[in-house]
């Protein structure tokens, strides 16, 4: 009797080229329920991730997404010395009209088969609430309203991070870390952007604002001092800072061509839409780049917080460590000459091959 070897499936060559554990997808017809849950590496601790729910054009983009998502959570909790793995979800559908209590619940059972294994949080598209219907289900979620003793909102830890990420930059460049007087411009203004504002007028930066919600525009800056620009006409500040808070690969070699400015640090997910590529032309540049997961790591600070008991104070604190680990990663990037990016990297994987020696593969 033969037998024709198949072809490996391209969904399993993804899974081999991110180096991901495990890739559950769930299913259910009566809440209409479409989700992908993705657990990259569990080295570290059980992998945390938030869960987004977004109207994906198709399954196959949905599934690129958590995967890039899911490595990214994996090297943030390196890199900011936290014990845990990375992993990542979303849900296929538009948060506004697909949303209900028991499609909510009924993903929540399926991270409670995992065991453990995947401990999620809100994020794109999912609110503190949702949490609370996912939490009916599971132990096994972060971020519920703090009335259920939990962290709540992570946004202000989230920007108090790239804040300190922003510091570390401004001090690597210009030997002192005040922000009095430099220009930043920060694209988009949901709850992490507006906090970030916050904190960038408090130490009396010049502050442009960008958003697609012309409304929101108006009352940010109208609150915090900020001056409102088209989104349409980002790329055309002549600035300091260019802190993108949106969604991600928004430095792309259009974009880069286009931006005038010393660093870009802000709090979006994936904002090199190429790392290799793109990374090394901004190091050719000469525009310094805090890598994205390592300053915008507030979030996962504060569900790891949730986790373990901390307290505000000591959240806030551990968010502050986000300068130093900065500095450590611009100074190997100068050092080895090689994109910040890179460099973070190397860091990240330095200490899961150090534990993996420790613990033992998994």
């Amino acid at each position: 009797m033969s037998f024709t070897q198949p072809e490996e499936s391209p969904i399993f060559n993804q899974l081999s080229i991110f180096g991901h554990q495990k890739v559950v997808f769930c299913n259910d017809r009566d809440t209409g329920l479409k989700a992908i849950i993705a657990i990259h590496d569990t080295t570290l601790g059980p992998a945390l991730g938030g869960t987004r729910m977004w109207s994906y054009k198709t399954e196959a983009e949905a599934l690129q997404d958590v995967l890039r998502l899911s490595r990214g959570m994996t090297y943030k909790a390196a890199i900011t010395g936290l014990n845990l793995g990375g992993g990542k979800a979303v849900i296929i559908g538009d948060s506004r009209l697909d949303k209900t209590e028991a499609l909510m619940r009924r993903y929540g059972r399926f991270i409670k088969n995992l065991n453990g294994s995947f401990i999620t949080a809100e994020d794109v598209g999912t609110t503190p609430k949702d949490m609370e219907y996912i939490r009916m289900e599971t132990e096994h979620v972060t971020g519920v309203p703090e009335s259920l003793g939990g962290s709540g909102d992570p946004s202000p830890v989230t920007a108090k991070g790239v804040f300190m990420g922003i510091k570390a930059c401004v001090k690597e460049l210009y030997g002192t870390d005040s922000l009095a007087g430099k220009s930043v411009a920060v694209q988009g203004i949901g709850n992490v952007g507006e906090n970030l504002v916050h904190l960038l007028r408090e130490e009396n930066a010049k502050v442009y604002i960008s958003d697609i919600n012309e409304d929101r525009l108006t009352q940010v800056a109208k609150k915090y001092g900020a001056e409102a620009v088209a989104n349409n006409s980002i790329f055309d500040l002549d600035i300091d800072i260019y802190a993108p808070c949106a969604l991600g690969a928004i430095i792309n070699t259009e974009t880069i061509h286009k931006l005038k400015c010393a660093i870009i640090a802000g709090a979006a997910n994936n904002q090199l839409a190429d790392e290799q590529v793109h990374g090394k032309m901004l190091l050719e540049k000469g525009i310094l780049y805090a890598p994205d997961y390592l300053i915008n790591a507030g979030g996962l600070i504060n569900c790891y917080s949730e986790i373990a008991g901390f307290s505000k104070k000591r959240t806030m604190q551990l968010a502050e460590n986000i300068y130093e680990a900065t500095r450590s990663v611009l100074k190997k990037s100068k050092t080895d000459n090689i994109p910040t990016n890179e460099a973070a990297n190397k860091i990240a994987e330095k200490r899961i091959e150090d534990m993996r020696k420790i613990k033992g593969s998994y």
